[in-house]
């Protein structure tokens, strides 16, 4: 028997308490106004690229739970995630907190798995209350994957910047709220691109699949959304998911889709290239952004779609392909049913 893959959740727990918070450039970007907190300083006052990532992970969780009004022992569990070796800064950032952590990586798709598991654990009654956070840092990014800043490699045109920021959810039970209605585990794609900088392209064929899946089983368009927002395919990997879904599904998402990538930055006044990228990236723009969006009745029906490259030093300097993969969450007010 073929499994169903989108996963509705009855209960529709509630996002309680959510926030996004941002590195210096990030600041600097369009969505300035809309995080909940700009550190002024990329070092944010550590000695190491990895401590100042942690900082970023603190900071995000400590806020969203004081917007929760919970004490961090309410907290049934937190899956947590970045993109350094053994999620470190996750780990050391969430260590002191005494509460059940489940380190996750899915690359920049880390967010949406760890916004889908505390739902799925929320609606089953594991736990009352259960976190999601994720984070990245531009500097540890380029550290463990490309090179150390001194050396000053140049990135190509299809590369796209590693955000510096977190995000972090807390997901509970209320009648009314910006809930999660349905979530969907994504399948790994691989198209075998070996360009491990070229995320866009590496993506795209996951999200295209996913989301495809995801209209499909639940039987609806893309119109019966407020917005299909990816995170993060930057430039080049959208415009391969819109023609990857046209071509190949006959579905037409180029009226609503958004890519958390593509806002975060101003693509003119700041040299980004494809976009952003990174755990931080997506977790930050859906923790206060999108989220504030629909709460404040702006949106509704989000269906977000977090995009991973699953590769890591290793895999890229032995010539490996590298694997994509999406998950889906969709994100609404409670009560307005798609």
């Amino acid at each position: 028997m073929k499994n169903k893959r989108v996963n509705d959740l009855s209960s529709m727990p509630v996002i309680i308490g959510a926030a996004g918070v941002a590195g210096q450039t990030e600041g600097k970007g369009p969505l300035s106004e809309r995080f909940d907190y700009v550190f002024a300083d990329d070092g944010m006052g550590e000695n190491t690229w990895e401590s100042a990532e942690k900082a970023l992970c603190r900071k995000a969780f400590e806020t969203a739970t004081a917007k929760s009004g919970l004490a961090y022992e309410d907290i049934g569990i937190v899956f947590g995630g970045d993109l350094v070796n053994q999620c470190t800064p996750s780990a050391f950032g969430l260590k002191d907190y005494g509460i059940p952590f489940a380190g996750l990586f899915g690359a920049c798709s880390t967010f949406a798995l760890g916004l889908a598991l505390a739902a799925v654990f929320v609606d089953r009654k594991i736990f009352r209350f259960a976190a999601a956070e994720a984070s990245s840092h531009f500097c540890s990014a380029e550290k463990q994957f490309r090179m150390p800043l001194e050396y000053g490699g140049q990135r190509p045109p299809t590369a796209q910047r590693t955000v510096s920021g977190a995000g972090a959810c807390i997901l509970g039970q209320k009648e009314n709220g910006v809930c999660v209605k349905k979530v969907m585990f994504g399948r790994i794609c691989d198209r075998g691109v070996t360009d491990a900088t070229n995320f866009g392209a590496v993506m795209a064929p996951a999200a295209a699949d996913t989301a495809a899946v995801f209209l499909q089983e639940t039987k609806t368009s893309p119109t019966d959304y407020g917005m299909i927002l990816t995170g993060d395919l930057g430039k080049v990997g959208s415009e391969l998911m819109t023609q990857l879904l046209l071509e190949e599904n006959k579905i037409d998402i180029s009226g609503v889709q958004t890519d958390c990538g593509n806002i975060i930055y101003d693509d003119v006044c700041q040299d980004v290239h494809c976009g952003g990228s990174g755990c931080g990236c997506s977790a930050s723009v859906v923790a206060s952004h999108i989220y504030r969006k629909i709460a404040d009745g702006e949106t509704d029906n989000v269906l977000f779609i977090g995009t991973g490259a699953l590769m890591s030093p290793l895999s890229s300097l032995q010539g490996d392909t590298v694997p994509g993969i999406a998950h889906a969450v969709l994100i609404g007010r409670k009560g307005n049913c798609v």
